[in-house]
């Protein structure tokens, strides 16, 4: 008889445990979950790209720069229901912005350009690698997306610099005058290394 009362304790006990355990369990999951939602609603809400162009030729440059156009629109798709969704979207964008320096037009093809698309790609794959991470920065993901547009103004408005010089006409002259200007930058002021000559004769 003792033998079934212990027996039947232990078994309550055990039962008891587990419900415990599932209890437990349930309430981490539940408190997750909430975690899960709050990063994916701060995201969602810090997702917003500029992608559309700020100036004329920013514009100009979807229709004969094909790399360009397809970055923007990576931009202004956004992602809506999972964080799954954000990563997969943050992957595309990486790809896309690198794809801007394979193919980049002549006349910006400049180190003032290709400085700024650098850094553009920098801050996008730290985004990418920070919004992949087991436990999501969402803070930081929020914080670069801002540097993001940020690179994305400077750029285009450096294409409206390029592209406003280019227009400014040379007076009549002028390109001859700087070759030769360097030109006797590149030559030993002769007066100068005929003194030292005298000089060093002298001694």
């Amino acid at each position: 008889m003792k033998y079934k009362i212990s027996l039947f304790l232990l078994f309550v006990f055990v039962l008891n445990s587990c419900k415990n355990e599932d209890e437990k369990r349930r309430a981490e999951n539940e408190k997750e979950a909430k975690k899960n939602e709050v990063i994916f609603n701060n995201v969602s809400k810090a997702w917003v790209f500029i992608d559309e162009p700020i100036n004329e030729i920013a514009e100009q440059k979807t229709t004969s720069w094909t790399e360009w156009r397809e970055f923007l629109k990576e931009l202004g798709d956004k992602p809506r229901k999972t964080i799954g969704a954000f990563q997969k979207k943050s992957a595309a964008i990486s790809k896309k912005a690198m794809a801007l320096n394979s193919n980049i037009p002549a006349e910006f093809n400049v180190p003032p350009i290709k400085s700024r698309i650098s850094i553009l790609i920098t801050k996008i794959r730290m985004m990418d690698l920070f919004i992949h991470l087991n436990q999501i920065p969402d803070k930081k993901v929020a914080f670069l997306i801002g540097e993001i547009n940020k690179e994305l103004v400077s750029l285009e408005r450096q294409m409206d610099v390029i592209n406003v010089k280019s227009k400014i006409p040379k007076e009549e002259g002028e390109e001859d005058f700087l070759k030769m200007l360097d030109t006797t930058r590149a030559i030993p002021n002769a007066s100068t290394s005929s003194l030292q000559l005298k000089t060093t004769d002298q001694k």
